[in-house]
């Protein structure tokens, strides 16, 4: 049981599979087991069907969904500060980005209605959403506040 608390599951930003990091450890990074590539980039991780499960449900660290769509003015503008927010909340929340003109399905399952809309993910269960695009630094406080939950 001590074990199991101080093993947290990471899944891999490249390829999805679930890996074991010591708790201790997490800040350090690590690679997959599978295919090598670094578990933390320093970049959002591109979500779709193939990838959302593991680290939506499968993962222990929470997921911040950025809902996007390309069309999107104010989806466009916020790019940029979510990709900044990912240096200050990795390894304790994976960022991803989901379009949802290519993953209708996702966005649905969500209720997304407008975009850009931030939801805050943990084992598969919606613990926070926020719409409206947003500056970095109120990114990292709102994420922050919203995991703590």
């Amino acid at each position: 049981m001590a074990e199991a608390l101080a093993a947290v599951i990471v899944a891999c930003p490249a390829c999805a599979t679930c890996n074991r990091v010591p708790r201790d450890k997490l800040g350090q990074g690590g690679t997959c087991g599978r295919c090598g590539g670094s578990l933390f980039n320093g970049e959002p991780v591109t979500l779709c069907s193939a990838n959302f499960a593991a680290h939506a449900s499968k993962s222990d660290l929470p997921l911040l969904v950025d809902f996007w769509a390309s069309w999107c003015e104010p989806c466009r503008q916020m790019a940029p500060a979510f990709a900044t927010a990912v240096a200050k909340l990795e390894p304790h929340l994976r960022l991803g980005k989901l379009d949802t003109e290519a993953e209708p399905a996702i966005a649905a399952r969500f209720g997304i209605q407008s975009i850009p809309t931030l939801v805050v993910i943990h084992k598969g269960q919606e613990i926070a959403r926020r719409s409206g695009a947003m500056p970095a630094g109120a990114i990292v406080e709102w994420a922050r506040q919203a995991a703590k939950a």
